[in-house]
């Protein structure tokens, strides 16, 4: 090697020519690969020491640090002791020396770099690697320093990564742990020095008139007067020195909670102290003087003091998030609840001169974030331990965090509080499920605390209240679940109403009904400003005000309207005769306005901003539509219980809905309104099913349109939802009535007619259409196909869960259309798209009717697909068509899945090609492919004809096993079984993570139904499983399946566990390469005889863990070196 300046000089040179915006991508590689090679070198270490010690450039000295950090981590078992001796004592001398002067992230490598070492050889060969770290922190010239290497030493050693063996984490951890107790007094001793040193030079502020503030609720939350005491005192002014000194101490704490087991170490005069940090969050006098002093003294600035706050916040929330608290550990929870209490009341508290709202905005927004963290922590996790103390006033909490969320200064915060509510809500309703002899007692608690929430939270959603906020919300970007700012704000208040409706209902519905009235008012009061114009009708309104106001109230109604929606769960079941008056007065409100809506054509209404109010009064339409079909189940359950007298509101109450709905189905009218029409209308004939529904001539005419050639098609969704409306109304049992009333021969005429004419043009297509010399265009054949088995298929879909008689009706109304559909197929095999909706039309088929469809013709459809997809149309398809093409297989393949769960004899014959077609002609197209397209279906396959037809595989006669004493099976078809395991086999050495869950998943569900492990452990195949799996362990492929592998591998081995320990390990560690004889059988000794499954699995995978630990230190010796 050259001399140290040279190269040092030459290493500088090197780094700013790699980091200068001219220099190639190309040199950057080949600088890059000589750093490497330099790195690689023994006794390269010297040189970086020289390096750091004598450079002043980041980048050689970040690189230096590097070099060090392969060494320790991947090469020190083959470093000479003296060596690391010299380096143990070099590095932290260099830290010492330059720890003030180095840049920050240089100063933190090198601690890491100390640590690193500190984890190979603390306490053995670097005895007072912590007892520096104390002393550091200790000394108040280096305390910062001291506490960096605290928190890296927490980081690195507590939860360590892989490069160390299990023994060794487990001792690193005990190490750690008994150093814990001096640890935390350290560090609560620093920030009580800085507390008290600095609270003496505050000032007492003089007396004010509102410090009767502490007032009631504090006595309460605080029974002991000398910790309310403690926490009214001034909050000092830190200088920059010990707010540092302080965030570095608070980060400590909070790195050292999340592993710490709660304790007595823990003491009451650390948690006070992390309190009073707490208080610097939500100080803001204190702020405003360290702003007004901070140009005369070395004072910090306020968003520094609020960054203290955060910190202890992080610490307290690191505590609070522990499930598990000891008994002893309980009265400190009680104590933290108390002061953090103490801070909620000081962040609401309402003075004159601040409104809570400004005060939470002057606060920092990681600060609120925390608290809200607390919070949500306290009632997710604590609420019902800290509930049973009487000294703890629930209902003021409840009053606090009112104010806390009703002032919250973004619609974050907002709606982090909400779910806090939604939490709560949720703990007293399953609390009063538990003892419902208690419920009243509950309810009366916690009454006046809800029907504040449910007032407010209305308020919020109304822009009658709220105009200024809700203005600022989104309302046109969709967010990952497809819902704009402005709907998940809606639905997130609507879900809390609901909440507190089902633990009150009386309340709710008397807070929400008058206000939904006063709105309807306005919008059933439009008609009077209704004038006719030359081109139609006019809302003669024009006033800008008045616009805003009629803009605001609709916006308003259309929200409550989704609220009174969401209401109608808890009118039905049990309490529909408690609260039918209630729900009556709604749904009769609804079908009014519904009906108002339509008949002045509100949606085709001309006004002064139609920007703005035409989409307000569409929506509300569609709204109240929306509305009523919440309320189907309520009229469904109304229907049951006048079915013998058919009284005479019911039938108006259906008759007037279909009169709102009749106008609206029709190309003229705006999609949203006409599909929630649409919707209403599958709700009337699916889920209420009225016996009159069909004689009603509004319904009469919306059959008319329908089977009408000449009108013009709706758009596709519609034309699907009114046909499967239709249909059902002809199909599905009337309810409460018996057979022979139902009038089946006459239903059954009318469907058949229904779909005849729905099918009219496709069953006039000949397999010729899509010939060269064909009469129509393809794209128009194509559109015939497409519209008529999308409205086909979707009736068959919702029929398929039905009674028999609907589904015998159903078939033979289409079997003109199956048939045609059949002959139809090979013709347009090359065209995928049209494949996929014919396949999409048959698989619907065989899930719902295929017993309808009978044996033979079953049998056809089958036959003619196998033939059709031969080995060249399933590459042509899989390779060469992209998605759609393998889609098509897809289907296919889902067609064949119901194929062989059908029980009973019929389809057995077909499971020789199904394996054969699987086996032969798919699986060697897709194995090799790393795309995941097809994979999934073909192995659901596989494992539903396994799962299926086990007989097909292992016939086991009762007398055999009862003569053997167990069930010694007959193995029959076993090439194709060997066939089978081997694609599983080989999908678990493959990169995709998804098939290999579902894979392992298929493979245990076979065990525990078909002891799956047993059959093949005759095979001899059991074993090279549980090799393949141990292996991808050891890759680390898979790690997000650890335990589900880990598992499997249990349940194989347990099969023979005298087997898997006296031949199998033995066998997997001499196959394993890497590890020397020394090493292989201290892995077999660690692996203990263990067989229940907790501690088999712990035994895997410290295996796993070691075996790759031997392997990192055997890479990282010397080549050469000789192991004894």
């Amino acid at each position: 090697m050259a001399s140290e300046e040279a190269s040092l000089r030459a290493l500088e040179s090197l780094m700013t020519e790699f980091f200068h915006d001219c220099t190639t991508n190309e040199r950057k590689r080949e600088i890059e690969e000589l750093l490497n090679n330099f790195a690689q070198q023994i006794g390269a270490w010297r040189f970086c020491l020289y390096f750091l010690s004598s450079t002043r450039n980041d980048y050689v000295m970040m690189y230096s640090l590097t070099v060090f950090e392969n060494l320790i981590n991947k090469m020190w078992l083959g470093v000479p002791s003296q060596d690391k001796m010299e380096i143990r004592s070099c590095l932290p001398k260099l830290l010492l020396a330059h720890h003030k002067t180095l840049p920050y992230f240089i100063r933190n490598k090198l601690c890491k770099v100390i640590v690193d070492i500190g984890r190979q050889d603390w306490p053995m060969f670097y005895h007072d690697f912590f007892t520096n770290i104390l002393q550091l922190i200790q000394s108040p010239v280096t305390t910062p320093l001291g506490l960096i290497m605290l928190k890296t030493t927490s980081e690195e050693l507590a939860c360590p990564r892989e490069d160390l063996s299990v023994a060794r984490k487990e001792e690193l951890r005990k190490l750690l742990l008994d150093q814990v107790q001096t640890v935390l007094g350290l560090l609560t001793g620093i920030l009580e020095t800085v507390w008290d040193k600095h609270s003496v030079t505050a000032a007492t502020p003089p007396p004010s008139p509102t410090s009767g503030e502490s007032g009631d609720l504090l006595s309460n939350l605080l029974q002991s007067p000398s910790s309310a005491k403690l926490l009214n005192q001034p909050i000092p002014i830190l200088d920059v020195e010990s707010e540092y000194i302080c965030s570095l101490a608070l980060e400590c704490l909070a790195h050292l909670f999340s592993w710490i087991p709660l304790s007595a170490s823990i003491t009451p005069s650390l948690l006070t102290t992390i309190f009073h940090f707490a208080r610097f969050g939500c100080d803001i006098r204190a702020r405003k003087m360290a702003s007004v002093n901070g140009s005369s003294q070395n004072c910090v600035s306020g968003q520094e003091r609020g960054r203290l706050g955060v910190l202890a916040m992080s610490c307290i929330n690191e505590l609070m998030s522990k499930n598990c608290v000891p008994m002893e550990f309980e009265e400190y929870l009680l104590r933290m609840f108390q002061q953090t209490f103490y801070l909620l009341q000081k962040i609401t508290k309402d003075n004159n001169a601040h409104t809570v709202k400004s005060r939470l905005e002057e606060l920092d927004e990681s600060y609120i974030e925390k608290f809200t963290d607390f919070l949500r922590l306290f009632v997710s996790v604590h609420l019902r331990r800290i509930e049973s103390y009487s000294q703890f006033p629930v209902v003021e909490f409840l009053t606090l965090l009112f104010k806390y969320t009703f002032h919250q200064p973004t619609h974050e915060g907002y709606f982090s509080c909400l779910d806090i509510w939604t939490l709560f809500l949720d703990y007293l309703t399953s609390k009063i499920k538990s003892r419902l002899g208690d419920k009243e007692a509950v309810l009366n608690r916690y009454e006046d605390a809800l029907v504040l929430l449910l007032t407010e939270v209305l308020n919020r959603i109304q822009f009658r209240y709220n105009q200024a906020q809700l203005e600022e919300l989104d309302d046109e970007t969709l967010d990952d679940d497809q819902q704009t700012e402005w709907q998940r704000y809606l639905r997130q208040s609507l879900e809390v109403v609901a909440k507190v409706m089902e633990l009150l209902p009386t309340h709710a519905f008397s807070t929400l009904f008058p206000v939904l009235q006063d709105n309807l008012e306005v919008y059933l009061g439009l008609q009077q400003f209704i004038v006719t114009s030359g081109s139609g009708h006019r809302l003669n309104i024009t006033a800008e005000n008045d616009c805003r106001r009629l803009h605001c109230s609709l916006r308003d109604l259309s929200s409550l309207l989704q609220a009174v929606g969401r209401l109608a769960e808890y009118f039905i079941g049990d309490v529909f005769a408690a609260r039918f008056n209630d729900a009556l007065t709604v749904v009769e409100r609804l079908v009014k306005v519904t009906l108002y809506g339509s008949q002045i054509k509100l949606y085709n209404i001309e006004t002064a901003v139609p920007s703005v109010l035409k989409p307000d009064l569409i929506d509300v339409h569609a709204q109240s539509l929306a509305a009523l079909q919440a309320y189907s189940h309520w009229l469904a359950q109304y229907c049951s219980e006048v079915h013998r007298q058919n009284t005479q509101q019911f039938v108006t109450l259906i008759s007037t809905t279909m009169d709102a709905i009749t106008p609206l189905i029709s190309t003229k009218v705006q999609d949203k309104l006409l599909l929630s029409a649409c919707h209403l209308l599958v709700s009337l004939a699916t889920t209420v099913r009225p016996v009159f529904l069909i004689s009603i001539p509004a319904v009469q005419k919306v059959f008319n349109r329908i089977t009408d050639a000449s009108a013009l098609r709706l758009v596709d969704k519609a034309q699907v939802l009114v046909c499967r409306a239709l249909s059902n109304i002809l199909l599905l049992p009337w309810p409460n009535l018996p057979e022979n009333e139902q009038q089946w021969p006459v239903r059954s005429i009318n469907h058949a007619s229904l779909i005849s004419a729905l099918s009219r043009d496709y069953r006039n297509l000949k397999p010729s259409a899509v010939a060269p010399q064909r009469k129509m265009p393809l794209d128009d054949t194509k559109l015939i196909i497409h519209q008529t088995l999308s409205v086909l298929e979707d009736i068959v879909e919702n029929i398929s869960g039905e009674s028999t008689k609907s589904r015998q009706i159903c078939y033979q109304s289409l079997q003109e259309s199956v048939q045609v559909s059949l002959a139809l197929f090979p013709a347009f095999i090359h065209q995928s798209d049209v494949t996929d909706e014919m396949l999409s039309f048959f698989l619907t088929l065989f899930r719902g009717l295929r017993v309808q469809m009978g044996v033979p013709f079953t049998e056809q459809i089958i036959q003619t697909f196998l033939n059709m997809f031969t080995r060249e149309q399933l590459a042509e398809s899989i390779l060469h068509e992209g998605s759609t093409g393998c889609r098509v297989v897809e289907k296919f393949l889902k067609i064949l899945q119901v194929v062989v769960q059908e029980p009973g004899q019929v389809f057995k014959p077909f499971l020789p090609s199904i394996i054969a077609l699987c086996m032969e002609q798919v699986y060697p197209i897709i194995a090799e492919r790393p795309s995941p397209d097809v994979k999934a279906e073909l192995f659901e396959l596989l494992f539903r004809t396994l799962h299926h037809n086990w007989r097909y595989f292992f016939k086991s006669t009762v007398l055999a096993s009862v003569q053997r004493g167990i069930a010694e099976e007959q193995m029959e078809n076993e090439p194709q079984f060997s066939a089978i395991m081997q694609a599983f086999g080989q999908s678990f050495l493959q990169p995709d993570i998804h098939l290999f869950k579902q894979n392992l998943f298929y493979f245990e569900t076979l065990n525990t139904k078909q002891k799956l492990y047993h059959k093949i452990f005759r095979t001899a195949m059991l074993f090279q499983f549980v090799n393949v799996l141990l292996q991808v362990l050891v890759h680390k492929s898979h790690d997000l399946l650890q335990e589900e592998i880990g598992i499997a591998i249990y349940n194989m081995a347990s099969v023979d566990f005298d087997g898997f320990f006296a031949a199998f390990l033995p066998e997997f560690l001499t196959s394993c390469d890497g590890v020397d004889a020394n090493q292989k059988s201290v892995l077999g000794r660690n692996f203990k005889m263990d067989r229940d499954l907790p501690s088999f699995t712990q035994n895997v995978h410290r295996l796993v863990n070691d075996l790759r630990y031997y392997r990192l230190c055997n890479d990282s010796l010397p080549p050469g070196t000789v192991k004894l």
